[in-house]
């Protein structure tokens, strides 16, 4: 059973695109339906956490507006932050799905229950993933990822009573 989501923002929250505005103000563009689907996931009583490379205030907005309670920004070693995370959350690895773009998603990846990238991710990857989605980074690539975990844990008809 996945309890525990990590995602990766920078090509799979977002298209990894980074603006910055005149004043020198970092922009990300967020799929609403991936957003959706995250806090979806979160009231079926399931965890998620954003483990990042990069650090933005842009970011933490985001995580606090879906309901992310794990927030790791800055860091340099995923694998690392996970166990961590993982040990502090009683949360074996098996029980953990993951989202990474790039090779500083590597070994986390390998390490995951179930290992996701979105279709755009770098080859090396792509090789690894359990799945490869059919959606881009920033594209509803996170909401593929967690409509396939909600049809492969048995939660649809969850997922759908609150909807219908």
């Amino acid at each position: 059973m996945i309890e525990l989501i990590v995602l990766d923002v920078d090509g799979c929250m977002t298209d990894g695109k980074i603006v910055y505005s005149a004043s020198g103000d970092e922009l990300k563009a967020f799929n609403v339906k991936d957003g959706f689907a995250i806090v979806n996931w979160i009231r079926l009583g399931r965890q998620a956490a954003i483990i990042t490379g990069r650090e933005s205030a842009i970011v933490a907005r985001r995580a606090e507006e879906l309901g992310i309670k794990h927030l790791y920004q800055g860091v340099k070693n995923k694998m690392e932050r996970l166990e961590k995370l993982c040990a502090q959350l009683g949360i074996a690895m098996r029980n953990v799905a993951m989202i990474g773009d790039d090779l500083n998603d590597y070994r986390a990846l390998r390490a995951c229950g179930l290992s996701f990238v979105p279709a755009d991710a770098h080859h090396r990857v792509i090789e690894i993933a359990d799945v490869v989605l059919s959606r881009k980074g920033g594209d509803g690539a996170v909401r593929e990822m967690i409509e396939l975990l909600i049809h492969r844990e048995g939660l649809e008809e969850e997922y759908l009573a609150s909807w219908t």
